[in-house]
């Protein structure tokens, strides 16, 4: 038993050689807040295929009878959904491209939806598809994108897949900053071991799992995984804590000149902002968790993100960002203007993003913005000086926000002290008005 890893874009091609050259091992860093680094070589990915080289291939591992879990992690913009609905888009181009030439699929979706066909052909039972990554809903999201890509070229095929093909939901949580030449410079004077492709980490570790797998699966139990019956209340806690207190803390930080999370949570004024943000809006939308204690967990979310030997950069948390705070943060907004209730915090967040697409920090120096909608991002947030709403008024991402009085004033007044003031300054108001309000 084991796994046989898939790079399907062609910036995978450096991973791809590295696996090749180290017969599928890399070392994994786990850095602790006392400087303490345990290091191991991890041996379970026994074979790596790079799909741009071959897609045929790897269409055929899948279709053999032994792989019974095919797993994919797709980032926030990799799911072809249409911004405005959430549904998946069918006029995509690699979509439609590929729909043109099923047997020779391009995309990970159209490589899946090729091996349940020819599996189903050949008399072999589907595989379960199973998610690793940040969307809400990972599973039935994947399903939307499997079965849309199918149904383009045989609507037969996608109604079998609909029917027979399960989609476990997950979530999953470790901080895994990108490696960098230092990390492997460590390795190699840790171990004596040069190894292209380090993985570095926290300590924690949280894998949560829905147990739907028809054709079986490994005892994931033994290795730490919650395995529940339903994934949803997990994954809101760590949507809305975790992945929004990110956002929170990489444009404010960002703007004031900090690069790593470390950096910026020292701020006070940062961490206060977290806190008060899980405390006052996220955890009132949140459903009861079993066998969470939410207060230890946001308390050590803190403690995690302080972690001075991750170095996690903020850039990281800054890229794409409309894909991260239409799924992650607007929900929180919306819930809880629903209920009545103000949001300063998130309109502070919401607003920070808005300064930040500008492209110039405080100090004037600019900004890389990496979004898919980059563009229009950076348009729209330079007519704010002029039109304060400019930014808000996108629909796509924000809804009807931009009509909602009690939530513009709130994003108008951050937005106003982020152009007089600086990010820090501006911070600092927003938390000495709220806490005089709420006192």
């Amino acid at each position: 038993m084991g796994i046989c890893g898939v790079g399907t874009l062609p910036s995978d091609c450096p991973l791809a050689e590295a696996m090749r050259a180290q017969d599928g091992l890399y070392t994994l860093s786990i850095k602790s807040p006392d400087g303490s680094n345990s290091l191991r070589v991890i041996g379970s990915i026994v074979e790596y295929l790079f799909a741009p080289d071959n897609h045929d291939a790897v269409v055929e591992r899948m279709v053999d009878a032994g792989v019974r879990i095919v797993s994919l992690t797709v980032t926030e913009g990799g799911y072809f959904r249409n911004f405005a609905t959430g549904a998946f888009d069918d006029l995509a181009e690699p979509i439609r491209r590929g729909a043109e030439n099923p047997i020779r699929p391009q995309t990970a979706f159209g490589m899946v939806v090729e091996a349940l066909r020819r599996r189903r052909e050949r008399g072999i039972p589907a595989f379960t598809v199973m998610l690793c990554d940040n969307i809400p809903g990972n599973g039935e999201v994947a399903r939307a994108a499997v079965v849309g890509t199918a149904r383009l070229s045989d609507p037969e095929l996608s109604d079998w897949i609909d029917k027979v093909v399960a989609f476990p939901n997950s979530m999953v949580d470790r901080i895994t900053p990108r490696t960098t030449d230092d990390d492997r410079a460590a390795v190699e004077r840790e171990t004596n071991l040069i190894d292209s492709c380090p993985v570095v980490c926290e300590p924690f570790e949280q894998w949560v799992l829905e147990d739907r797998f028809p054709m079986g699966r490994p005892p994931f139990e033994h290795a730490g995984v919650q395995i529940v019956a339903d994934v949803e209340p997990y994954e809101l806690m760590k949507l809305r804590l975790l992945n929004c207190t990110h956002q929170a803390m990489c444009y404010f930080g960002t703007l004031a000149g900090y690069q790593f999370v470390h950096e910026a949570v020292a701020d006070p004024a940062i961490a206060e902002l977290l806190r008060r943000y899980m405390d006052e809006e996220a955890t009132p939308t949140l459903p009861p968790v079993p066998g969470i204690d939410l207060d230890d967990y946001k308390r050590t979310l803190i403690e995690r993100y302080s972690n001075p030997a991750i170095c996690d950069q903020l850039a990281r948390l800054c890229a794409e960002a409309s894909d991260r705070i239409s799924n992650w943060l607007i929900p929180v907004v919306q819930e809880r203007l629903a209920q009545g209730a103000r949001v300063p915090y998130s309109a502070a967040v919401i607003a920070s993003w808005a300064r930040y697409c500008e492209g110039i920090d405080d100090a004037g120096q600019p900004l890389e913005l990496i979004d898919a909608r980059r563009v229009e991002l950076n348009t729209r947030a330079n007519l704010q000086h002029e039109d304060p709403l400019a930014f808000l008024r996108d629909t796509s991402m924000f809804g009807d926000l931009a009509d909602n009085a009690r939530f513009v004033d709130d994003f108008t007044d951050v937005l106003e002290s982020l152009h007089r003031l600086g990010g820090r300054a501006a911070l600092a108001e927003v938390l000495s008005r709220n806490s005089k309000e709420t006192a």
